[in-house]
Order: structure tokens, then sequence, then C-alpha cells
């Protein structure tokens, strides 16, 4: 049986007929809300929020597997039931860009892994505002054309698509500039946040770990461009698994034989090299076609004429539109305040003397979820006479 938490829990206020509002001021607080037989308390701890369940039949605690970027503690917060197995957790006194958060207790997402796991699992994502269209995983052996498709894309849409900065433990090489060419970090911290759900895939290349964290990716999506990302096979089958909603593109070659010659063409490599090559990406092509990963396959024969299909597949071919993505943004919200539901939109009243300010959330076009963002949210703030 496990042990209660070391915070103490708060009674849960009532903010409405239609959903729950709670309250924490005191330094060691915390809130809980009841989702069927269990409760889940969310509390301060040292560096971030953490949770228990109360199974309330058996009257044990558990101590749940946190995945994703648990929010950093704060002096007040509420926290709302919404559908889909989430919870809304709003700070106070926090800056635009941390006071929405969203904990997924009984998601898609959460039941997969637990699953997986073995072990009660909740995950974190934090709430912005903004859309965001759908990440693109190109695959393909090497040779196949795909960094030179890639490259065409870049060079005409400029505005539109971005690469994400991937993790190695590996130390910087010369010029390369930490969070430019790379986020280096020590093995254990990325062991860790592999462990913790942050990474969409990665791998162990010569003892040095090389991966794409989530949070990279959402860095992209945030300043209003469509990430592109450039992996292999096994990469893209880890990124199919986890919660990353993407387009899967796998580029092969018209054959074996003109693969071959490509990468004779290089000159660049020894025979054993190319022979190893050759193996790998006739593997790889197998796999591509009949695993399932790829919502499409693309044969690069002709490479202007494959790079049309690839604007196709992306929506980019005829009149191409200027960029209409929005960079994300935060909520302002009142220092202090009250909430209370109704349906799906979240009323934020600012309370005290001043209380000049209302702020409504629409969270009908939620989109995205743990363990990155929560997008969509629309927001209406509304200055009281």
């Amino acid at each position: 049986m496990g042990e209660a938490p070391a915070f103490l829990v708060d009674p849960l206020l009532t903010g409405h007929s239609n959903g729950f509002g709670a309250k924490s001021e005191s330094e060691h607080s915390a809130i809980s809300v009841d989702v069927g037989d269990r409760s889940y308390v969310i509390g301060r701890t040292h560096k971030a929020l953490g949770v228990q369940i109360h199974d309330k039949s058996s009257n044990d605690w558990v101590s749940p597997t946190v995945l994703g970027t648990s929010p950093k503690p704060c002096k007040g917060y509420s926290a709302v039931l919404l559908k889909e197995g989430r919870i809304l957790v709003i700070k106070k006194g926090s800056g635009p860009d941390d006071s929405i958060w969203f904990l997924e207790v009984d998601t898609p997402y959460v039941r997969v892994q637990k699953k997986l796991l073995g072990v009660e699992v909740v995950a974190w994502s934090k709430g912005v505002t903004g859309i965001a269209e759908k990440p693109v995983v190109v695959s393909g052996p090497s040779g196949v054309g795909k960094g030179t498709l890639i490259s065409m894309l870049m060079k005409e849409f400029p505005s539109m698509f971005g690469f994400s900065v991937s993790h190695t433990t590996r130390a910087p090489r010369n010029m390369e500039k930490n969070g430019v060419h790379y986020h280096f970090t020590e093995k254990s911290v990325m062991e860790k946040e592999i462990k913790d759900g942050k990474f969409l895939e990665f791998a162990s290349v010569h003892g040095n770990l090389y991966g794409t964290s989530i949070e990279a990716v959402e860095v992209v999506a945030d300043s209003g461009k469509r990430c592109i990302l450039d992996i292999d096979v096994q990469g893209a089958r880890s990124v199919r698994a986890s919660s990353l909603d993407a387009i899967f593109i796998f580029v092969c070659p018209p054959s074996m034989e003109e693969l071959e010659d490509r990468l004779r063409a290089r000159g660049t490599e020894t025979e054993e090299q190319i022979q190893k090559r050759l193996r790998n990406a006739d593997a790889e092509i197998k796999e591509g076609k009949s695993s399932g990963i790829f919502d499409h396959i693309l044969y690069n024969d002709n490479l202007e004429e494959c790079y049309e299909s690839l604007k196709k597949l992306l929506g980019l071919d005829g009149n191409v539109p200027f960029n209409n993505l929005e960079a994300v943004e935060g909520v302002n919200l009142p220092a202090e305040h009250k909430v209370s539901k109704m349906e799906n939109k979240i009323t934020i009243q600012e309370t005290g003397k001043a209380a000049e300010k209302r702020v409504v959330l629409d969270l009908s076009l939620l989109n995205g979820g743990a363990p990155g963002r929560t997008r969509g949210i629309v927001v209406d703030a509304i200055e009281l006479s």
C-alpha cells in the first residue's frame, strides 16, 4: 500500500455545475480532482508540480510515471476536469507562456503508454493558442535523393518549413554551436529524458546517443513553421508509435541498379561502404513498402517530377497561399482569479479590488496533446468597466 503524498490535500471547491475549480495558496497544499473511483492529487514539489493517484476503493496511493515536462511550482493554481481524460491546470501569477497546462490521465496516448510500460502513467502538455500543420517525416535509403528533395522544398518555401535540432551526447566539434547544430547534453540526462517520454526517436551510434525530442519539434511549430524530420525507417517507426501526429513519406529509387549508380557517382565511398549501403537500402526499401509505417511512397525516377509529387502531397501544388500558420502565444491571465466552466468554455474572472478583467478560454478546437503541446485554445479577454 503506497503512502500519501507529502503535500496536503485541500478540499475540492465547486466552480460550476458543469465543472470543478480548486485552489491552493499555502506552500505545501495540493488539489484533488476525481476521475471515476480515483483522485488525482496535484501538489507542489521542490522543482515541479507532482502527481499522486488515490484509489478510493482500496485506499491505496500510487506514484505514477509522469511523462512530458512538468509545470514549475507557482503560488497557486486551479484545476478543471475536462472530457476525454484531461485535467486543465491554470497557474496563478505565472507568465503567459507558463499559465495553462493539461494533465492527461485517461487519454488514448496515456492508455497505450500504460500498457507498454506496465505501470500507472500520466502525461503533461503545455496549453497554447495557434494552429500547426502536421510535421512531415521523410525517410528513404542513402542516395535516393530525399535530402535534395527537402532542400528544394526549403528553398522554395523558406518561411513555411523548418528543421528540428537533434540532441546528442557526443562532444561538440569545431565551430559547432549548442542549440544550432545539436543540443549537446550529458548521457545520463538524455537517458532520463528518454525514460520520461520526451523523445520521439533515438539511436546509439559509436557509444553516443542521438535523438529527436518532442520539444525540438514543438519549437518549430511554435514559430509558425511546419517541421520536417529526415530520419531512417527505424526512427520513423518510433515516431509513428509516439503521440506525434505526422505525415510519413518514404522515397524509393526507381531500381536498385539506379541507386547503385548514384552511390558510385558520388565518388566518396569505398567499395565496401557502397556494398554495405546497398544491403541496408534493400532492407529499408522492403520495410518501407510493407511495414505500414508510411502514408505515401514516392519514386524518385525523375527529380522534378518527384518534387512536384511531394508538393502535391503537402498541398503546395497550384496556387500556393502565403504561410498562414500562426506562431503560438501563451495566455495572459489575471494574477488573482476564480475559475468556472460551462461546456467547452472556461471563464477566469479577476478577483480583488481591481477586478477589471475576465478571460474566456474556448477549448472546443483543442488538438495535439501530451507530452508536447495542446494547441488551439481560443482566448477572449474582456476588460470590465
